[in-house]
C-alpha cells in the first residue's frame, strides 16, 4: 500500500484545539491500531501544525480518514498538504 505524508496547518484557535485534542488523539490512536496511521505528532515550533504518516489504499481513502478527524470536523485544520511518499530506507520502507 502507498504511504502518504500529510501536513496539517492549524488555525489560531488554541483554546478550541485544546478542548478537541483528546478526541483527536483517540481517533488517531484508533487509526494507528488499525494499521493505517504509521506516526503523527505536532510541530513544536513555528506555525501550529502537525505531520501525519499514513499507509492506505489510495488518496481517496486517506481523504475520508482526514475528513473524519475531530480536528477537521471542528474546522481547526486551516490547510492540509498531502504528498505520496516513497519510503526507501528505515523501518517503514517496503
Amino acid at each position: 500500500m502507498p504511504t502518504y505524508a500529510v501536513r496539517y496547518t492549524y488555525d489560531e484557535r488554541t483554546e478550541v484545539r485544546d478542548r478537541v485534542r483528546p478526541e483527536h488523539r483517540a481517533y488517531l490512536a484508533g487509526l494507528a491500531d488499525a494499521g493505517a496511521l504509521r506516526g503523527s505528532g505536532p510541530f513544536p515550533d513555528g506555525p501550529p501544525g502537525a505531520l501525519l504518516v499514513f499507509e492506505v489504499a489510495d488518496e481517496s481513502a486517506l481523504r475520508r480518514l482526514l475528513d473524519d478527524d475531530p480536528f477537521a470536523r471542528a474546522g481547526l485544520v486551516a490547510a492540509t498538504e498531502i504528498r505520496r511518499w516513497d519510503v526507501v530506507i528505515g523501518p517503514w520502507s517496503v
